[in-house]
């Protein structure tokens, strides 16, 4: 599902979610099918592309967790001059029948200030301080 999803196929979230799903990752935390299926669109209004690349899927052995390890590709028209960026990450999903505890992993740095123009300059400077 997650390597179909786009901005007209988000009914398709309901399809493996609780309705009193719990979603975080770094930048964010929505609570309910409701919330989770806004900050979906919104992520899809703001990019220009999107998808997702999962390397790998691991299970519990009670069936009741799974780790996703992905590339996320993307590109927004404000960062990195609209230049396609991947940023690797792990989702963390508890379920039952359907998912509802489902929280991301990923560099931040990674995923955004390091795509801001001056910004991304001074982090990788800082970068370079630290391994010296």
């Amino acid at each position: 599902m997650y390597q179909k999803l786009n901005k007209d196929n988000l009914f398709l979230l309901r399809q493996v979610y609780r309705d009193d799903i719990c979603f975080r990752d770094p930048m964010h935390h929505v609570e309910g099918i409701e919330a989770l299926t806004e900050y979906f669109a919104n992520m899809y209004q703001n990019v220009t592309h999107i998808e997702f690349d999962i390397k790998e899927v691991v299970i519990s052995a009670d069936k009741q967790q799974a780790a996703l390890y992905w590339t996320m590709s993307y590109s927004h028209p404000k960062l990195s001059k609209g230049q396609l960026i991947n940023v690797e990450g792990m989702s963390q999903l508890k379920f039952s029948e359907k998912i509802f505890s489902h929280r991301d992993y990923f560099d931040l740095g990674q995923m955004l200030y390091e795509q801001v123009p001056f910004l991304g300059g001074l982090i990788g400077l800082l970068k370079n301080r630290v391994t010296k």
